[in-house]
């Protein structure tokens, strides 16, 4: 983790959070965020022009996470909340070393919470190609107990489906069957939704994996360590008693972003606004 390495003035508490994600599922990240801390202000930018980051390369999600944290920064936030896992998986020490303000990733603390919930050390985690490549999950959950198996699958049909609301319909289900099948043989205590689009779908996973099976949301388990960090930094808005508010931007139409946030969130956010971003 970076971040001020002094106590900072009260006026940098009032600034907002700021979030990014390759589109749209992180706004399960920033609804979470909101419910945990609802008197912080947001700053969400999906960068749904060049949607999906999970089949892009290493060097190219670097450099858009560079530009979505940029932007960011111009809108004077306090923290940037890395709200996808490929960005985590790939990018996150990168940001972490190039900018001033507290960068946090959304792999730790899915890590975090699977081995607070596993009993036997088997754990799954599903999410995209490119969070699975990475390895990232492998190398945190072995970090934090080496004993510890964890078995990935990458399952590309989900975003999707997802976006086109299909989140629990029969074709999502026997999907969701196909995909979790080898996890299920490996005999997995819990699984790691490694992608902000899954927890949207709980519902059928729960379906289909089983009451024994401990679910880690990324959104929740991410929501609560922005907390503890901001509250460790001294970065918490503790004076602010309307309730926070969701300035969403996007690099594409705005209006199927506005579509698809109230289903992912569930409330209204301020008016989206469409923004290009400077190329590095």
């Amino acid at each position: 983790m970076s971040g001020p390495s002094q106590i900072p003035p009260a006026k940098s508490r009032e600034l907002p959070i700021g979030i990014f994600d390759s589109g749209i599922g992180g706004l399960t990240v920033a609804r979470e965020i909101h419910r945990t801390l609802p008197h912080e202000d947001l700053v969400y930018l999906g960068d749904t022009a060049r949607v999906p980051y999970g089949t892009k390369s290493p060097n190219t999600v670097i450099r858009y996470a560079l530009e979505d944290t940029r932007f960011l920064l111009t809108q004077n936030v306090k923290a940037v909340v890395v709200a996808c896992n490929t960005a985590s998986a790939w990018a996150l020490s990168t940001l972490q070393r190039s900018f001033p303000v507290p960068v946090i990733g959304v792999i730790l603390p899915g890590v975090r919470a699977a081995l607070e919930q596993t009993r036997t050390g088997r754990i799954g985690v599903i999410g995209t190609a490119a969070t699975v490549r990475s390895q990232a999950y492998t190398l945190g959950i072995h970090a934090g107990r080496d004993s510890a198996q964890l078995f990935a699958r990458a399952c590309p049909l989900l975003v999707p489906l997802v976006e086109e609301g299909r989140v629990n319909d029969r074709i999502t289900r026997l999907i969701l069957k196909d995909y979790l099948a080898p996890l299920l043989r490996r005999r997995i205590d819990t699984l790691v939704l490694g992608c902000t689009h899954y927890p949207l779908l709980k519902t059928a996973l729960r379906e289909v994996v089983g009451p024994k099976v401990a679910l880690v949301d990324s959104a929740e388990s991410c929501a609560r360590f922005v907390r503890e960090e901001l509250g460790r930094l001294r970065l918490l808005n503790t004076r602010r008693r309307r309730a926070g508010k969701i300035f969403p931007y996007v690099t594409d139409e705005v209006e199927r972003f506005t579509e698809q946030a109230d289903r992912f969130l569930g409330f209204p956010t301020e008016p989206a606004f469409k923004v290009d971003l400077p190329a590095m």
